[in-house]
Formats: structure tokens, C-alpha cells, sequence
């Protein structure tokens, strides 16, 4: 790519591939099993706890809605003696399967999201891309490679940088692709860490143009039209530029147009 005209960086969970029926439903297993069988997050209480915008990482959120729970009943939470390794190792057995060398657990039935067409379209046009996510790099390089069949690809995951809001791990991303300052960056993420990353972000490099999209996720963009815009409000308050239904939204044409009426 001789000129590139604008990075995309992509969010990989709820933009890239599906995870209401495997993220989700292993987070829902695992609170519901350290909670002894006596609380089952709903998706609304998932969604709620995202929102806060510092629980990107579905290990760490599993334990602390252990820890509402027992809060809840009355009891605090240095008093509920959760083995972190042990939630870990449960949670990864809902998601991973309990085979370690082929998968069979719910990451195998992961929808995807995004098509190799869509890349290669946004290549054509003088679109770099590249991945900055909080999933571990088994999890992304499996669902990049072996699903949408990407033979190599740009990828920042849990294991390469601190995790969002923390915009670390999105430089190296973009440093990765080219070191070009002057590049625009969009950043398309579905919860408000995402879009918070992007706010950390210009607020360290603000000679940079910075676009931060919001894609709903399906389990939000399939429910209701007042769910639907409670969710795409969270989104625009914590930053979002613009909320799409889906991330092939975020077309050649469309991020052309915004280059266009943003200089």
C-alpha cells in the first residue's frame, strides 16, 4: 500500500465475532457456579457491569459479580474466599472446552461478525487494519485465522498490553501498521472501555484525528428499540463518534466521507 489514507483498528468481541452464546454464557456459568447455583447474571446485569467501563476482562468480571452477589446477601466481599485460578480454570472450560489441543467448547460456535471480503475491500482502498483486543491470543488468533481465515494479521491482545481503557496497547497497534503521525485513527469497539480508550488516546496524541465508533453488539442490536438506544447512549456518553449496527457499516465510503468533513 503505496499512500494509506486512515488506520481501523478493530475490537474483536461483540465486533469481529458473536460472544452473547460463549463469552457471555461462560460468564454467566461462572458466576452462577461460585455463587453455589444461586445467581445467573442476566444479559441486562452483563451489560450494566460493562458500563462501568472497567471490567473489559471476563475473568475479573465473573469475580466481581460473584462479589455483588454475597455483598448483596449480606456479606462482604474479604469475607467470600474466591480461588481466582480456580474461577479462571472453570471459566475456560465453558469457553475453551475441555480438550486442550481442539478446542470444543463454545468459542467453536462463535457467529462471525466480519468477512475477509470486508478487509480486503478496506485494503483496496487504502485502509490500513489491524486488531487491539482484550481477549488472550489463543482465543484471537483462533477466531482470525482458523474462522474468518486471515493468514496473518495485526493483533494486540490480552497478553501484549495493559488492558482498556488504557490506550497502550491501541499505539502499539497503530505502531505496528505504520508510523505515520499523521494518520487517522477509528477505533470501532462495542462497550464504553472501547470508547474510552479512544478519549485516553487523544487526550496523549492529540495531533492525531481520532474516531471513536460504537458497534452494538448482536444480543443488543436483536432486542428492543428502547434497549437499543439506552445502549447506543452509553456508547456516544463515553465517546463513540457515531453507534453502527454492524461493523461492515464502517465502509470505505463512509470513512472517506468522515476524513472529508472533519478536516
Amino acid at each position: 500500500m503505496s499512500s494509506p489514507q486512515a488506520i481501523v483498528i478493530f475490537d474483536i468481541d461483540g465486533v469481529v465475532r458473536d460472544v452473547g452464546g460463549s463469552y457471555r454464557r461462560a460468564l454467566a456459568d461462572t458466576v452462577e457456579q461460585f455463587t453455589e447455583g444461586y445467581y445467573r447474571p442476566t444479559p441486562e446485569a452483563i451489560d450494566d457491569l460493562k458500563g462501568e467501563g472497567i471490567w473489559n476482562n471476563d475473568w475479573e468480571a465473573s469475580q466481581e459479580l460473584v462479589y455483588r452477589y454475597f455483598e448483596s446477601q449480606g456479606q462482604p466481599r474479604k469475607f467470600v474466599p474466591i480461588d481466582y485460578q480456580a474461577l479462571v480454570s472453570f471459566f475456560e472450560s465453558k469457553y475453551r472446552g475441555t480438550d486442550p489441543h481442539h478446542w470444543n467448547g463454545y468459542i467453536t460456535q462463535e457467529p462471525l461478525l466480519m468477512t475477509q471480503a470486508y478487509l480486503d475491500m478496506l485494503s483496496q482502498h487504502q485502509i490500513l487494519w489491524g486488531f487491539f483486543s482484550g481477549a488472550t491470543r489463543e482465543s484471537a488468533e483462533y477466531i482470525l485465522k482458523q474462522r474468518l481465515g486471515l493468514a496473518s494479521v495485526v493483533l494486540v491482545a490480552m497478553e501484549d498490553a495493559p488492558g482498556k481503557p488504557d490506550p497502550t496497547g491501541l499505539f502499539a497497534t497503530i505502531q505496528e501498521l505504520s508510523s505515520r503521525q499523521s494518520l487517522p485513527v477509528f477505533y470501532a469497539g462495542d462497550t464504553v472501555a472501547d470508547m474510552q480508550t479512544i478519549v485516553h488516546a487523544q487526550t496523549q496524541q492529540p495531533e492525531r484525528r481520532w474516531f471513536p465508533i460504537g458497534i452494538l453488539p448482536p444480543h443488543i442490536s436483536n432486542s428492543s428499540p428502547q434497549r437499543v438506544e439506552a445502549y447506543s447512549q452509553k456508547l456516544i456518553s463515553a465517546g463513540a463518534t457515531m453507534v453502527l449496527d454492524q461493523i461492515e457499516e464502517l465502509s470505505p465510503q463512509l470513512i472517506e466521507n468522515m476524513l472529508a468533513t472533519s478536516k
